[in-house]
């Protein structure tokens, strides 16, 4: 099967950034990609964390779910919408959410990210927590692809990388993980992180990201990449900005790792 991460520098204007979604799943497709993941926030990265909250959606109905399940049935795509702004429980948060649609344009899968990045290092503050609320489960779900395999898809978003529980939990073949990680942080851990979910669970790892300087004069660090079980990086976008990146994953690579190194029969804990 062949899946695409996508890459965006998104802004604060949601009408460009669906423009630019619509654009990169177009491209995906036309190059024979099955699966496309966005990143996380590809719909709004605004000048403030409250922007969020005017764009907030109720769960199945509004502009940025009907544009997934839309553009999912043009297509003839899977789409996983890295993440979007959805109703909380009051009025001043609201739920990261990724949201999966099927090439018929149902919404299959539903993940609330569960845990909300923080970072002070005195130049650069973040805490998610003051405008939006944790998840509290993990989630997956089935891609039948079209060589007959049902493959296991994992739901994780940026910050959950660091929390390698959460994946031993989902047991999947390939997992997600859009993100928007900052500059800093990304130059530090990103690849390393990533090829370590994939090493551990003996799984495909793809990972769309923001990459690039932001109108909020933020930067993120972007490098989407696709990693094999082995740890192998299969592609990457070394640039920063829009892209698309593209790999073929194959069922018998998976159960090949897992034969030679069975160690998630090892468990213990």
């Amino acid at each position: 099967m062949k899946i695409a991460a996508l890459q965006t520098v998104s802004s604060a204007n949601l009408a460009a950034n669906l423009d630019t979604a619509r654009q990169l799943l177009a491209d995906a497709a036309a190059q024979g990609a099955e699966l496309a993941v966005l990143p996380e926030y590809f719909c709004l990265m605004g000048h403030r964390d409250t922007d969020k909250l005017a764009v907030r959606e109720a769960f199945g109905e509004g502009e940025v779910q009907g544009f997934l399940a839309r553009t999912a049935r043009e297509l003839g795509l899977w789409i996983v919408g890295g993440t979007l702004p959805l109703a909380a429980g009051d009025s001043s948060h609201v739920r990261n959410t990724s949201l999966a649609f099927s090439p018929q344009g149902e919404c299959v899968a539903r993940y609330d990210k569960i845990h909300l990045f923080k970072f002070d290092n005195g130049r650069e503050q973040y805490d998610e927590s003051r405008v939006i609320e944790a998840g509290q489960t993990p989630r997956s779900f089935t891609l039948p692809s079209r060589d007959g395999h049902a493959w296991n898809i994992g739901l994780t978003v940026c910050y959950d990388l660091r929390f390698p529980e959460l994946y031993r939990t989902l047991g999947a073949d390939l997992l997600l993980v859009p993100s928007a990680f900052t500059f800093t942080t990304g130059q530090a851990h990103w690849e390393l992180l990533l090829r370590a979910r994939a090493v551990e669970n003996l799984a495909y790892v793809c990972a769309p990201a923001q990459g690039g300087k932001h109108e909020n004069g933020r930067r993120t660090w972007g490098h989407s990449m696709i990693v094999d079980p082995w740890g192998a990086v299969l592609a990457q976008r070394e640039a920063e900005g829009a892209g698309v990146v593209l790999a073929d994953i194959d069922v018998a690579r998976i159960a090949q790792v897992r034969q030679q190194l069975p160690a998630l029969e090892h468990r213990v804990l």
